[in-house]
């Protein structure tokens, strides 16, 4: 049977006996958090949490992704073997050579462009979003273009170099001109991030102090050097962080243009690794690798946060 319905006197329905105690549970603030954010923490534990304690437990052991049987613990050998070889310390060099020459080239441009930029009153949106295209395009195209266009026989550079009398240039098969062609292709790309960001920074400057400094009849190069850098200055360094924290771990571009060739001349880190693993299947050294060039970037990105704090400070 179904439970009895109440009436009053003025003909209402009353309503029938309340819920059981419990049947409808409500969840805390803290319970409602909780349920919201498991799902997100648990993709993020499982996709990078779990395979980077994966590539340290790797990094101890003899592993190979072709051979069968189980790994062998090797301790601290592959560390070793590492930093002990003269091929580590080649790749290491072509790196610091390409981090500290494209981050320089996109910082010293990338500013020069947004400063340039700051000071236009009209076309300043049409011309920032034609400087960030080469940014939206993805590595690989942009690697598949320059290849094309820096062929020693067929490329546009030569091909206009040959109509001004000047002669061919063999840009990604010779060894002082190849890690010179990457740098180029990469500047040519992530220039304008720096611009970007440097562009932000230099609208957030108050103009009031520019009104001040044309009163006292201070000179351009003045203002520039007291207000302009002091207050951009450390936006740009953040910016310098990440791009130099990507260029370190860059493979895409030295896999389309050069292969790491001619010989070794612009095989990084990065792409040494991915030869070890996935050449060599030596999967436990390639994971020693990666280790250690998280460790490297670490310690040096907490060197530079500190620096920053400093500046910061004073």
């Amino acid at each position: 049977m179904s439970d009895p319905v109440l009436t009053t006197d003025a003909g209402q329905v009353a309503a029938g006996p309340p819920p059981a105690p419990g049947r409808f549970r409500r969840l805390s603030d803290r319970g409602l958090a909780v349920a919201f954010i498991s799902p997100a923490l648990l993709l993020l534990l499982a996709m990078s949490v779990f395979p980077l304690l994966w590539a340290l437990y790797l990094s101890f052991t003899d592993y190979s992704a072709t051979r069968g049987g189980r790994a062998y613990f090797v301790g601290l050998g592959n560390y070793t073997a590492i930093l002990t070889s003269a091929q580590v310390h080649q790749r290491a060099l072509t790196t610091l050579i390409y981090v500290v020459g494209a981050v320089t080239l996109q910082t010293v441009l990338g500013f020069t462009i947004a400063y340039l930029i700051s000071r236009r009153t009209h076309g300043r949106g049409l011309l920032t979003t034609l400087f960030l295209v080469p940014m939206m395009l993805s590595p690989v195209v942009v690697g598949l273009f320059w290849r094309f266009m820096l062929d020693a026989q067929f490329g546009v550079i030569n091909s206009m170099l040959g109509s001004l009398g000047l002669g061919q240039v063999e840009w990604l098969t010779r060894q002082r001109t190849a890690l010179i062609s990457l740098i180029v292709v990469d500047t040519w790309q992530w220039t304008p991030f720096i611009m970007l960001i440097a562009l932000a920074g230099l609208t957030a400057v108050p103009k009031y102090l520019y009104e001040a400094a044309s009163i006292d009849r201070a000179s351009e190069w003045f203002r520039f050097r007291t207000i302009t850098l002091p207050l951009v200055w450390p936006l740009l360094l953040i910016a310098v962080l990440f791009r130099a924290i990507e260029a370190f771990r860059l493979f895409d571009l030295v896999y389309i243009l050069t292969n790491g060739g001619p010989g070794v001349s612009t095989e990084t880190l990065s792409f040494h690794v991915y030869k070890v693993a996935f050449l060599g299947f030596n999967t436990g050294t390639a994971s020693a690798y990666g280790i250690l060039m998280v460790l490297v970037v670490i310690v040096l990105s907490q060197i530079y946060l500190r620096y920053l704090n400093r500046l910061k400070e004073g």
